[in-house]
């Protein structure tokens, strides 16, 4: 009775199971040769409730294959028998590893679970992918032409699964059929033993002129999510010469006497090794080479040359060539050697070929205007130098001026030492070549300044103790000049000096003695007139006489007074 009643449980139990399995299958991506996780999903009953758990998987046609079970308390029992037997296990969460993985493995797995009172079951279907075993490209053409569509390769990714999808990229950017210029042709192969998928990718391609540098490469995306990129690959591109241009290979600026080459550049490919350079008119025929070297260019030189293809003179291409030129000529130039007073003309021819602009330098500095020699001085002595630029191109020209002349004593001076003991003596001479400087007496601490544009100073300082006449005589290859200059001894000066002093000081009291005589002078002359005049009135007022006679005393009188008035002004 107990063992019917059993039965009928576990018939029941089945039977509930059954209706509560799920009808979606969940799906696990395996990679191929590594091992796989198929998870068993058993949160439906508890850990603690689980009696047994059983691992099964489908053979095809509906039959099943026991892989492994384990019971509650006890150790994984494996029970397959066919390829599974060395290749399953079980995890601690009842998920089931199976290693090295394989095409074959793609089919559905069932993890079973019984619990105290509930039978669950969890099926999984597993996916094995794999990633090509390579990228690469065959087949590759060996150049391509212009504007025909030709086979430039075969991308071939072998090995994968599921087959691999490939796109064609150039310069990294994909390239996408068009029916012209692009063609592009799949196909997959299967490994009947490995069930693994080769896909190839044939790609035509008509070129163009910048493919020249272009790389070609192929790609594919696997399920994984990995990018595959094979290694790029260029091609010769073939075409016919469309343009020609002529290329001048020169200094800048061109000037006589430079070496100019011409090359002839043509955009075919292969590029033509054979040309006609057409010389101011003249053919000349190159082979092997696509240059012409002109040596030694001049102004004749300057003119219009062209260049073209041999087996099609149609196809040419000109060039202007110019050659500048700069010639001048300073007249005169070299060393030149002239007197003080003396005129000197200077004349500079230019020819150019084209404006130019003219500098002129004395001794390294700059002057402002072409120097001018009316009436030569010793400063214009020096190195003069022009030069004429046009553009890039320059030319210097120059001469050394010497001045001479019979030397000069300008000034001959002499001023006080800074302590008063002594004299300093100041001889200004002028003249070239440098003229040598004597005293006629000795001297110390000569000091003689540097010979500047054909001038020098000359001093010394003495001591006199008597009163000298001291001369400076200058000389050189042209003459001598001389002059002198009185010189008191400092015992003279200083008592010359006194005496000057106490001669202006008894001058001054001469002359205040006199201007006072000459008013005391006057005031009494004043006085005596004043008394006579007054006696004089009381006479005439007593006696009666006529005021004549009195008038012409008085007029004497007054003539008196202003004569010895003068006197006293002067």
């Amino acid at each position: 009775m107990h063992l019917l009643s059993a039965s009928c449980v576990r018939a029941l139990l089945v039977m509930c199971a059954l209706l509560r399995q799920v009808s979606g299958l969940e799906t696990v991506i395996g990679l191929y040769g590594e091992t796989l996780e198929i998870p068993c999903n058993n949160e439906k009953i508890k850990e603690e409730d689980i009696k047994m758990t059983k691992w099964k998987y489908d053979k095809g046609e509906g039959l099943p294959g026991d892989l492994l079970v384990k019971q509650k308390n006890q150790n994984v029992s494996i029970s397959a028998n066919d390829e599974y037997k060395d290749r399953v296990d079980m995890t601690a969460n009842s998920s089931l590893l199976l290693s090295a993985a394989k095409l074959t493995d793609q089919r559905t797995f069932t993890c079973m679970v019984v619990g105290s009172g509930d039978i669950a079951e969890y099926p999984v279907n597993v996916v094995i992918n794999k990633m090509p075993a390579s990228l690469r490209i065959s087949d590759k053409a060996e150049e391509l032409e212009i504007g025909k569509l030709t086979k430039l390769g075969a991308c071939v990714a072998e090995d994968a699964n599921p087959a691999a999808n490939i796109t064609w990229l150039k310069n990294k950017k994909p390239l996408v059929a068009d029916g012209k210029g692009i063609s592009i042709q799949s196909s997959v192969l299967v490994d009947p033993d490995t069930g693994l998928s080769t896909t190839t990718s044939v790609l035509e391609y008509s070129a163009e002129k910048g493919d020249a540098d272009g790389q070609f490469s192929c790609s594919t995306q696997h399920t994984a999510g990995i990018e595959l990129v094979s290694s790029p690959v260029t091609f010769t591109i073939t075409y016919s010469t469309e343009n020609v241009v002529l290329q001048v290979i020169a200094q800048d600026p061109l000037v006589e006497g430079d070496d100019v080459t011409l090359k002839c550049v043509a955009d075919g490919n292969p590029a033509p090794t054979s040309f006609t350079f057409h010389l101011k008119g003249e053919p000349v025929k190159v082979e092997n080479t696509d240059s012409y070297t002109i040596t030694n260019v001049s102004r004749d030189t300057t003119g219009e040359y062209k260049c073209s293809l041999i087996d099609n003179p149609t196809m040419e291409a000109s060039k202007k060539i110019t050659v500048y030129y700069l010639d001048i000529n300073l007249s005169p130039s070299g060393n030149i050697v002239k007197s003080a007073g003396e005129a000197l003309d200077l004349s500079l021819s230019i020819a150019a070929s084209g404006k130019s602009k003219v500098s002129w330098t004395k001794d390294n500095i700059k002057l402002d205007k072409e120097p001018e020699f009316t009436k030569l001085t010793y400063s214009d002595s020096g190195r003069y130098e022009c030069e004429v630029t046009m553009g890039l191109l320059s030319r210097k020209a120059s001469f050394e001026l010497l001045v001479e002349g019979a030397p000069v004593i300008r000034q001959l001076s002499k001023q006080p030492g800074e302590d008063g003991q002594h004299e300093v003596l100041i001889c200004e001479v002028e003249g070239s070549p440098k003229p040598a400087v004597s005293w006629s007496i000795n001297g110390t601490s000569f000091d003689e300044s540097p010979f500047v544009n054909g001038k020098i100073t000359h001093k010394i300082t003495v001591v006199p103790t008597a009163n000298l006449t001291v001369s400076c005589t200058v000389s050189n290859d042209f003459g001598v000049d001389t002059r002198a200059i009185t010189v008191l001894s400092l015992i003279e000066e200083v008592r010359m000096d006194k005496q000057d002093q106490s001669d202006d000081s008894d001058q001054t009291k001469l002359v205040v003695g006199v201007v006072v005589g000459l008013l005391v002078a006057t005031m009494v002359i004043g006085l005596t007139y004043w008394v006579y005049m007054k006696k004089s009135k009381q006479g005439s007022w007593k006696t009666g006489e006529k005021e004549n006679g009195s008038s012409e005393e008085e007029k004497k009188l007054e003539e008196k007074v202003e004569e010895n008035s003068q006197k006293a002004e002067v």
